[in-house]
């Protein structure tokens, strides 16, 4: 795109030399309880959202990720992204939700 046609699509968002934002990333899980009470055990859960997200992408330019070789790098593609992630990755529940807050005002999920 011109520089014209980015400031007009993406407002502040655009900037040539790259941006960033401090997401939240919150996953939500479901399946039967087990005899600890739990659907998953958290921690496994918590040690696959580090290894396969945000080691990933943690201070990273989305731009430059092969994920995001054919896709601009929103936070509602990132949403879709992570979600494909985890759904490959994490087998102990079954994922039914990727919400990546951006900002106060913005958010976006993903569901089953």
């Amino acid at each position: 795109m011109s520089a014209e046609e980015n400031r007009t699509t993406y407002g502040k968002c655009n900037n040539p030399h790259g941006h960033g934002h401090n997401y939240v990333l919150e996953v939500t899980v479901s399946g039967q309880v087990d005899g600890n009470g739990m659907v998953c055990n958290l921690v496994d859960l918590d040690n696959c959202v580090h290894r396969e997200v945000v080691t990933r992408f943690d201070l990273e330019n989305l731009n430059m990720r092969p994920e995001f070789a054919s896709a601009v790098p929103t936070t509602e593609n990132l949403c879709t992204v992570i979600y494909d992630i985890l759904k490959r990755t994490f087998r102990q529940a079954h994922l039914e939700r990727v919400r990546l807050e951006e900002t106060m005002m913005n958010a976006f999920e993903i569901s089953s």
